[in-house]
């Protein structure tokens, strides 16, 4: 016995958790062999942190790399609850819808040119004289207007049809150059023009309604009777 109190101490002096994960058991002395709970290793192939230590008859066995008794269960139920789910596939995003086709428009005169206009849409035309900024005006020579179903064709214009409009702004064209040059006579000239020109937006058409339409019917009813 007090060759096992002597190891006892001098072990406890080298580790200081020999008492809570370490065995101490003395050969041949069943009456004072002291037993602790040891503790099953986390893998064989792990190498402990001192080598057994023999002294006079008695065997100690030590592994610090044991967890707790329980630790290692609940260390895997702690990861397996902190481990993140992962998300489900989200269903493949539905193609933005395209925008309708702009159901009517119309061919107008302004000045001495026809253009194309299209409610929501703007124009740049010649200069407007007498138009300011946010002026509403109205286009009444309308030579054509064409809806999704049917064509108002004017001869030459459409009767009672209007273009309405608002003016944005007043400005010009790109500048362009005039250069003139007489060879062998000193002369040269550089000029740089400006066309004023007046923005305007497309609000509406209306007063169509009443003109006599020319529909897909109608022109193969034409034909058949040709």
């Amino acid at each position: 016995m007090a060759v096992t109190a002597i190891a006892s101490s001098a072990t406890l002096s080298i580790c200081p958790s020999f008492s809570s994960q370490c065995r101490l058991s003395v050969p041949g002395a069943q009456s004072s062999l002291i037993s602790l709970p040891k503790l099953p290793s986390l893998s064989s192939a792990k190498k402990p942190c001192l080598r057994p230590l023999r002294a006079s008859s008695s065997v100690i066995e030590f592994d610090p790399e044991a967890p707790p008794v329980g630790a290692a269960a609940e260390a895997e139920l702690e990861v397996e609850a902190e481990a993140p789910s992962e998300p489900e596939a989200s269903a493949e995003e539905s193609p933005a819808p395209t925008p309708k086709r702009e159901e009517i428009f119309a061919v107008v005169i302004v000045g001495s040119r026809q253009y194309i206009v299209i409610p929501g849409r703007h124009i740049t035309t010649q200069r407007l004289k007498g138009a300011n900024a946010n002026d509403k005006i109205i286009l009444n020579k309308v030579l054509l207007v064409g809806a999704r179903t049917s064509t108002y064709i004017g001869r030459p214009v459409v009767t009672n049809a209007a273009v309405h409009a608002i003016v944005e702004e007043q400005g010009l064209d790109k500048k362009v150059t005039i250069f003139k040059y007489k060879k062998k006579k000193k002369y040269r000239r550089n000029i740089g023009h400006r066309q004023p020109n007046t923005r305007i937006r497309i609000t509406g058409i209306t007063g169509y309604e009443d003109y006599p339409a020319v529909t897909l019917e109608s022109v193969g009813l034409a034909e058949a009777a040709a």
